[in-house]
C-alpha cells in the first residue's frame, strides 16, 4: 500500500498534523521509533496534553486514515517533524543539533522516489532543507539505490502555539518555500486540504529564516519586559501596574515578563540565527542572555525569602514552559524548580496539572507532588511559576498568611 503521506515524528505538531489531514480523508501513516506512542496512538489516543486533540486523534483512527507504526513506508509525500535541540551543553553560542533530522532524512531515503515530495516542518537553521536532500542522495548513493533527481522538497514552517494547536493549524497563514518553485506549489497545494490561512510560497532559505525571525523577535520583545521586571523590582515599583499604564498609549504593546522563556522555538531558535552570523547579533545575544538569567533571578529571590524560615517548605506551582500544555522542554520553571531542590534545608510541594508524576529529577525525598491547595496549605512560601487556568480558581484567602512570589502577575 502507498500512503498519501508519511509523517515522521509524532509529538507536538507531528501528531496534530498527521491527524488533520487524516480527518481531510488523506490515508497518513505516522512514522515513530517511540513503541509507547505508537501503541497510544493506534488505540486512538494521545500521549500529550492538547485540548480538543483526542477528538481529532480518535476521529482519524476509527476513519482508517491514521496509522502509527516504526518501519518507513512508501508514501507520495514525506513530512519531517522531529526536533532539532542545541548540541551538547548550552555554550556561548550553542549549536543546533540536527541528528534527528539527519536520521528521519537517511531513514526515509530508500522509499523516496522520483515523484516524491519531502517536506521539513522542523523548525531549522538556515540551509538544513538543502541538506535533507544531500542526506537523502547520499543514503541512496550508500545503500547503492538508483538517485531520485525528480524528487522535490520544501521547508512549510509551523506557526501554532501550544493549547490552540489545532485552532491555529486551520487559521493561520502558511508559507511554503522549494527548493524549486514547483516544490513550493506542490506543498502549497498539499496544505490547502486543511489550511484555511493564506499560503504564501517563497525559497526554502527564506522560510526557513523567516520562522526563526518570528521567534528570535519574540524573544526580544521577552527581554525587554523581563529587563524591565528587575529594574521595577529593585525600584520598589509594580512592572505590572509599569506595563498595564504604559500599554495604554495607541503605539505600545509590552509583552509580559516571567521566569524565563522556554518551550523548543523561542528559547532555541534565536540562536539559530546567531550561530549562523555571531558579528551581527548583538542584540539578539543580549535578549538570550537577559531571558536565561532571569530563572536565576527568581531563584535568588526564594532563597532570600527562604532564610526568614529555619526549615522553608516552598510551594512551587507549575512545570511546565507555559500555561495550560505538559511541555518541560527548555522550561525556565522546571529549572528553577531543580534548582531550588538542591538547595540544602529547603523542602518543596510541587503541583504541575499536566503531568501524572514528576520528572525523573525532581523524584526526591524532599520533593513531594501534590495538588495546587496542598501545596499552598502546607508551605511558607507560594512561588508561582506557570499561569496555568486551575489556578485562578484559587481561593486567594489561602494566601493571606504565606510569602508570595508571583513570577507571572497572576494574583497582583
Amino acid at each position: 500500500m502507498k500512503y498519501d503521506l508519511c509523517v515522521v515524528g509524532l509529538g507536538y505538531i507531528g501528531l496534530p498534523t498527521a491527524s488533520i489531514f487524516a480527518t481531510r480523508g488523506k490515508k497518513v501513516y505516522g512514522l515513530e521509533i517511540n513503541p509507547r506512542v505508537v501503541a497510544t496512538i493506534n488505540r486512538g489516543e494521545i500521549h500529550i496534553v492538547e485540548p480538543d486533540l483526542d477528538v481529532l486523534v480518535r476521529a482519524a483512527v476509527q476513519s482508517g486514515n491514521l496509522v502509527a507504526g516504526a518501519n518507513p513506508v512508501a508514501a507520495e509525500t514525506y513530512i519531517l517533524a522531529v526536533p532539532t535541540p542545541f548540541a551538547g551543553s548550552h555554550g556561548p553560542i550553542p549549536a543546533p543539533d540536527l541528528t534527528y533530522v539527519e536520521s528521519a532524512a537517511r531513514g526515509i531515503a530508500a522509499q523516496v522516489t522520483e515523484d516524491s515530495l519531502v517536506i521539513l516542518e522542523s523548525t531549522s537553521p538556515v540551509g538544513t532543507t538543502e541538506k535533507v536532500k544531500a542526506w537523502i542522495d547520499d543514503e541512496r548513493a550508500r545503500r547503492k539505490l538508483p538517485p531520485v533527481s525528480g524528487a522535490q522538497y520544501a521547508h512549510c514552517p509551523e506557526r501554532i502555539l501550544p493549547g490552540q494547536m489545532l485552532k491555529e493549524l486551520v487559521s493561520n497563514d502558511r508559507l511554503c518555500g522549494g527548493l524549486t518553485r514547483p516544490a513550493a506549489e506542490r506543498a502549497r497545494d498539499l496544505y490547502r486540504s486543511f489550511c484555511n490561512g493564506e499560503i504564501h510560497v517563497t525559497d526554502a532559505r527564506t522560510a526557513e529564516m523567516v520562522k526563526l525571525t518570528e521567534n528570535a523577535s519574540r524573544d526580544v520583545q521577552i527581554a525587554f519586559a523581563n529587563e524591565l521586571s528587575l529594574v521595577c523590582d529593585r525600584l520598589g515599583i509594580s512592572v505590572w501596574e509599569v506595563i498595564k499604564f504604559a500599554n495604554r498609549h495607541p503605539r505600545v504593546k509590552i509583552l509580559q515578563p516571567g521566569p524565563g522563556v522556554g518551550g523548543h522555538c523561542i528559547a532555541v531558535d534565536p540562536w539559530f540565527i546567531v550561530e549562523a552570523a555571531p558579528d551581527l547579533t548583538p542584540l539578539m545575544q543580549a535578549a538570550r542572555r537577559v531571558n536565561d538569567g532571569k530563572p536565576q533571578w527568581v531563584l535568588e529571590k526564594i532563597r532570600a525569602l527562604g532564610a526568614r524560615f529555619r526549615s522553608p517548605v516552598v510551594a512551587c506551582l507549575g512545570l511546565a514552559f507555559k500555561a495550560d500544555v505538559d511541555d518541560l522542554r527548555e522550561s525556565p520553571s522546571l529549572h528553577i524548580v531543580e534548582a531550588l531542590a538542591k538547595t540544602p534545608g529547603f523542602k518543596l510541594l510541587v503541583d504541575e496539572p499536566n503531568i501524572s508524576e514528576l520528572p525523573r529529577s525532581l523524584q526526591l525525598p524532599h520533593v513531594t507532588k501534590v495538588t495546587a491547595v496542598e501545596a499552598i496549605k502546607g508551605a511558607d512560601i507560594v512561588l508561582l511559576l506557570v499561569n496555568h487556568k486551575q489556578y485562578a480558581a484559587i481561593d486567594r484567602d489561602l494566601l493571606n498568611t504565606k510569602v508570595l512570589l508571583d513570577t507571572r502577575g497572576f494574583w497582583s
